[in-house]
């Protein structure tokens, strides 16, 4: 009886088990937290060859599965689910989204790596974050964001922003980061709108960078661009903003009564004569009657507001087999300098990806830009910051002006005439830029999952047509401008073929990468120049061609050059992971160059070691930490961004004696240099932490990069010349560090902290000239490179403070000897020597910082998002040539700065001379004087935002941002962002208001 109900009961249970294992069909719909449907995610059971795509409303369907299954839900940015197959055959899914994941690939050269697995210096921004900056130029908003990265904004439209990828390690103007958009190589993204961009990865160390070659000694900026998703209905966006721009800190001019105190104090009697002739021409003002009446504030006079506007359009979408993103963007901004001062540009932008085959692929990119810029004439800021406020714009006294009447300082008796407006009025010059740039590839998978190979070929054309055109204008007093145009026609052509071949794998606790490829370029460059006078019926702008220009006048004034250069390498890449713990990475690239004629031939091997520290055994109890690595990375890469060649062969006739009789013959003297490689040798220590369930990050980088082989400007005797050659080495050296918290409190309330700091060491740690230092500006305003100094130092003398009496005076040699008197300058004696001489100037300081910092808070509760960020720098210096022209004529205005704190009497300071003392010529040597500090701290960007999400109406968010609203700083300038250190008409950086609405259906 008991075998019996045994045998019945296995029975039984068998056929529950058949039962239970009978194939079904089940389906169910994948959505996001907000309850939108996601397209493209992946559906596949585990362990089977059973999966499904989500379409277009996130539905999918898994036919053949039994209960007991357990199928995987993956999707881009969002946690993945796994569930278990039950008795129910419908599934409502709803992805968590997860940050950290949306990190975990990271574009790099000729492929993209997990995060984890990097062991060099990359850093990652996203578009929500790039998309927040009113700017034309997409660099800009980058500026604060990015440990290492310096970038100097611009104020004239359409101009892009310098930048600097940890320092400068080149003396030759040859500085340009590299960038890579969509796998293209350029010099310059001006080309792209803030809304095309999906990330930004900026490659900073020397590993991480050295797959690009020559291209990337000056840092590697890799943009990818927003494209389709597989299976996504055709999504349309439209994003654009309007707002104003105005002029910020700007300088205060001493006014009418300051500038006329300061002539009486000169002394100077031809100046209290050119007042009294102000007086008598435009009569003394009622308020005091010693000052001429008319106060002119000369950069009110040229500033404005100006307008500034983009609009972006834009779809995209997918099917099956094809993804694509097609947009539009047109941008327009005014500049704040009042003349033909602005910059326009319409793009167009196409991304389309196709799979043919299961395994063979192709994409296709493509941009046009259209632009025009109308560029400032700088010298109206010059011109604004010297004419004296006793001048009128307008002198209806002035019949011989034409045709208009602007007042002209000659006629009170300066030497120049002073007034910037005819500057500003008679004077356009127009640029257009057209580029058309273009990307195909095409990669075949060979072994699926493991091994393919891609072909990528990518043509940027640029057409630049320059018209500078000067109309004829007269002042009086014989003042005559003629009229003229020049005429450019310059075009860029660079061609790039790659071919890599790619393999990966992941064995048990291995996983490997190895990459090997080829790349081709081509780059030449034809620039014509003509200039001609003297134009026909100028009026007219159908007659600003040359054909309307005196023939005569082109004479000696044609010019054409054309360059091609040439480039083939080779490359290669291995990465290792072993257990997620321990990794390498490692390259190396072979770089021929046609600018290189005796070693056309550069060598760049890069190694990388990794060790994620929190994957250990001994970490599983610290519950603290979530992750932790520690990196180190060496790379050696090759710069050929300099000349080609340089130097001249020199036959010099000279007269010596030969016994008693003279003698003539020659002397020949090659200067000739055959330049190689610079090489870019640099070491990196990185930490990266992430504690607190993720929220919490935290990057550390330590870095010394060399420059050997520097190509410097050598100083030869026997030609009394210099010529550039391999003759130095450059370091740069630092320490970077940023960390970001994400958190949030209850449901509706988000956050985010960001910060980063970063400090910068330049030198020249070798230099081969005899005199052991480079010259470089000019002998008024010197600047110097010596062993061991920065480059492009400011070299000049130290105050001390000024001579306050005549005791003081007959108490120092120094004084005596110089025959100063109170309101002088007191220089410091540097080598005790009793005197002041050349070697007592000393380097006064670097325009590079030595260190910048950044920041941003952002805050979403509900459908209000507000974000601010913030950005400074510290320890870098500003030449003030404005100020420092007066040597060249001290009949001018100065600032109220001057005007007010001048000495004028014992006690009244110790920093700047009396109004006599800046006329000398001892005051006026370079000096500390003239050289400031460039230190600042800004409010960025803020921006406070409010998003619609209703049933009936598409997707909406509303915003408005100003964009460097405040500033502090102590330099006496329009801004410290001077991009060279010297600021003599630097365009003035204005603050930014706009208001805007983002719509997605």
């Amino acid at each position: 009886m008991k075998i019996r109900l045994l045998l019945t009961f296995v029975a039984l249970l068998f056929c529950g088990i058949g039962f239970a294992q009978q194939p079904k069909t089940i389906s169910g719909t994948i959505v996001g937290a907000d309850g939108m449907p996601l397209p493209g995610a992946e559906v596949k059971v585990i362990g089977k060859n059973i999966f499904d795509i989500t379409d277009f409303d996130g539905n999918f369907v898994l036919e053949g599965v039994v209960e007991g299954d357990t199928f995987r839900v993956t999707f881009l940015g969002f946690k993945p689910q796994e569930l278990p197959v039950v008795g129910a055959n419908d599934y409502q899914i709803t992805l968590e989204e997860d940050a950290a994941a949306l990190d975990e690939v990271v574009v790099v050269g000729y492929g993209t790596q997990r995060k984890a697995d990097l062991t060099g210096s990359i850093v990652t921004i996203e578009s929500e974050e790039i998309e927040k900056t009113p700017t034309s130029n997409v660099m800009q908003s980058l500026q604060g964001k990015v440990a290492g990265v310096q970038i100097t904004s611009v104020g004239s439209p359409g101009n892009s922003p310098n930048v600097r990828v940890r320092g400068l390690g080149t003396y030759t103007s040859g500085t340009n980061v590299l960038y890579v958009v969509d796998g293209a190589l350029y010099d310059n993204i001006d080309f792209l709108s803030t809304k095309d961009i999906k990330s930004i990865n900026v490659l900073k160390d020397a590993s991480s960078s050295a797959i690009y070659g020559v291209r990337a000694a000056n840092g590697v900026i890799i943009v990818e661009t927003k494209s389709g998703r597989i299976n996504q209905k055709p999504q349309f966006e439209y994003d654009g903003y309007t707002g104003v721009q105005r002029a910020q800190d700007v300088v205060k001019m001493a006014n009418a009564e300051q500038f006329t105190t300061m002539v009486y104090e000169s002394g100077s009697q031809a100046d209290i004569q050119f007042v009294l002739n102000a007086m008598q021409r435009f009569g003394r003002s009622r308020v005091n009657p010693n000052v001429p009446d008319v106060n002119t504030d000369w950069y009110d006079e040229i500033l404005r507001e100006g307008l500034i506007q983009s609009h972006s359009i834009g779809v995209s979408g997918g099917g099956d087999n094809v993804t694509y993103s097609v947009g539009a963007n047109y941008f327009a901004q005014e500049g704040i300098l009042d003349m033909k001062n602005e910059y326009e540009r319409f793009n167009i932008r196409s991304k389309m990806d196709v799979d043919i085959t299961d395994r063979f692929k192709t994409s296709v990119n493509m941009v046009f830009s259209n632009a025009t810029q109308f560029q400032p004439d700088n010298a109206a800021w010059f011109n604004a910051y010297f004419a004296v406020p006793i001048l009128p714009v307008i002198d209806p006294l002035n019949t011989a002006a034409s045709p208009v009447r602007y007042a002209n300082a000659q006629l009170l008796g300066y030497r120049n005439t002073q007034n910037p407006l005819p500057i500003t009025k008679f004077n356009e010059d127009r640029l257009k830029i057209r580029k058309l740039l273009a990307t195909m590839d095409f990669q075949y998978e060979i072994i699926e999952d493991k091994l393919d190979i891609k072909t990528t070929y990518s043509h940027n054309f640029s057409a630049l047509e320059e018209r500078y055109v000067n109309l004829p204008y007269t002042l009086g007093n014989n003042y005559e401008v003629q009229s003229s145009i020049k005429r450019e026609n310059n075009s860029f052509s660079n061609q790039y073929w790659d071919n890599v071949l790619t393999y990966k794998d992941h064995i048990g606790d291995h996983r490997f990468t190895a990459m090997v490829g080829t790349s081709f370029r081509d780059e030449a460059v034809n620039e014509l120049e003509v200039t001609g006078e003297r134009i026909r019926g100028i009026g007219l702008e159908s007659s600003w061609y040359l054909d309307f220009a005196d023939p005569e006048s082109f004479n000696n004034n044609v010019k054409e050059i054309g360059k091609r250069y040439y480039g083939m390498s080779y490359f290669g890449r291995v990465s290792y992971s072993f257990m997620d713990r321990y990794l390498l990475y490692g390259t190396f690239r072979a770089d021929g160059s046609s600018k290189f004629t005796l070693d056309p031939w550069g060598y760049f091997p890069s190694v990388g070691l990794g060790w994620v520290i929190s994957e250990e055994n001994f970490m599983d109890n610290v519950g603290v930490i979530d992750f932790l690595k520690l990196r180190a990375a060496w790379g050696k890469l090759g710069n050929d961004n300099v000349a080609a060649s340089a130097g001249s062969n020199t036959i010099d006739v000279v007269s010596a004696p030969f016994g008693d009789n003279p003698r003539t013959g020659i002397v020949s003297t090659s200067v000739f240099s055959n330049n190689t490689w610079e090489v870019i040798e640099e070491l990196n220590f990185g930490v990266d932490l992430e504690v607190l369930e993720n929220r919490l990050s935290l990057t550390a980088d330590y870095y010394i990069r060399d420059t050997e082989n520097a190509i410097l400007p050598v100083y030869i005797p026997i030609v009394d010349q210099s010529i550039e050659r391999n003759s130095g080495v450059i370091r740069n050296q630092g320490l970077e560090f940023s960390g970001n918290y994400f958190g949030n409190i209850g449901e509706d309330f988000e956050f985010s902290i960001g910060a980063n700091f970063t400090t910068l060491k330049n030198e020249a740690t070798q230099i081969e000239d005899d005199r052991g230092y480079i010259d470089s500006g000019s002998a008024e305003f010197r600047q110097r490179t010596i062993e061991g100094g920065p480059l492009f130092g400011f070299y000049g003398y130290e105050r001390v403070g000024v001579y306050q009496n005549q005791a003081q005076i007959d108490a120092d040699p120094i004084a005596v000897s110089n025959n100063l008197v109170p309101g002088d300058l007191i220089y410091r004696d540097q080598n005790n020597d009793g005197m002041i001489t050349d070697e007592d100037r000393v380097v006064l300081g670097s325009f590079l910082p030595d260190f910048t910092y950044g920041g941003n808070i952002a805050m979403n509760y509900k459908a209000l998002d507000f974000s601010m960020s913030f950005y400074g720098q510290a320890g870098n210096k500003i030449l003030n040539r404005r100020r420092g022209e007066i040597i060249f004529t001290n009949d001018t205005n100065m600032d109220a700065d001057l005007a007010i704190n001048r000495w004028h009497g014992e006690g009244t300071s110790n920093n700047y001379p009396s109004a006599a003392g800046m006329r000398k010529a001892w005051n006026q040597r370079l000096s500390d004087f003239w050289v400031e500090d460039g230190d600042f701290f800004r409010i960025q960007t803020i921006q406070l935002g409010y998003t619609v999400e209703q049933e009936d109406l598409p997707w909406m968010r509303v915003y408005v941002t100003a964009e460097r609203p405040f500033s502090f700083f102590d330099y006496n300038g329009f801004t410290p962002e001077v991009p060279d250190g010297v600021d003599r008409q630097t365009y003035p950086v204005p603050s930014i208001y706009t208001v805007g609405i983002n719509v997605k259906f």
